[in-house]
């Protein structure tokens, strides 16, 4: 007898609010399989919106001295949602793609936002290429200091916009991770290197607020805000 394995089940089924402190929401997102700490930086029903992703070890901050938050709250002030969310399980890619895809499927079903980025860091950004390959939801993906492993479906992305961020002196995963997911994507994709800056990209944190924030209001659909 020819036996296959069931597939998984990963659902939504609560939304607990906390408590909200200058203008952003405290949640967590409840499933059957765990809970999700995230923090929202709202913005009206209808409005594109931002997933934002951490490394390896999760977290709600990102790299650059909190990269994630402050660029949160930049983009709230263009009618930009973001969602800051933490893994269930860190560095399980698979999980941690799953976390990510509920999380669109959360702003689009529930919130009302239309056209959803995906940004992650190191690990993070194998999460929002796989993650932005298999969501319609998906408009753009931008994937900073990325590993390698875990992007084979980086050609799959296309045709939504793909950002590379990467430092030149990155002593955790080298540029030439970011060079090689270019050189595997399609277009529209574009690769910025950082000479100088290494894997939390602190050195270069304010060029790289100034690039992101700027890239995600070109890709994010300006109709919707």
């Amino acid at each position: 007898m020819n036996r296959t394995t069931p597939p998984v089940e990963f659902i939504l089924h609560a939304v607990t609010h906390h408590d909200t402190a200058d203008g952003v929401e405290a949640l967590t997102l409840g499933t059957n399989r765990g809970e999700m700490p995230a923090r929202l930086h709202p913005a009206p029903a209808g409005a594109p919106a931002v997933v934002w992703v951490g490394g390896a070890g999760g977290g709600l901050d990102g790299p650059a001295w909190g990269l994630y938050p402050r660029l949160a709250t930049q983009l709230s002030h263009h009618g930009i949602a973001s969602l800051r969310l933490h893994y269930r399980r860190p560095n399980y890619l698979e999980e941690c793609v799953m976390d990510t895809l509920l999380a669109v499927e959360y702003l689009v079903q529930q919130r009302g936002h239309r056209g959803v980025a995906l940004v992650g860091h190191s690990f993070g950004g194998a999460v929002v290429i796989s993650a932005g390959a298999l969501s319609e939801a998906v408009t753009a993906v931008v994937a900073m200091s990325s590993q390698t492993y875990g992007t084979d479906l980086t050609p799959q992305v296309s045709p939504r916009p793909l950002l590379l961020l990467h430092g030149t002196e990155d002593e955790i995963l080298s540029a030439a991770c970011s060079q090689d997911i270019y050189r595997r994507a399609r277009q529209p994709k574009e690769l910025v290197l950082y000479p100088g800056c290494h894997h939390g990209l602190d050195e270069c944190r304010e060029q790289v607020d100034h690039d992101l924030v700027a890239w995600l209001r070109r890709q994010l659909p300006a109709r919707q805000q």
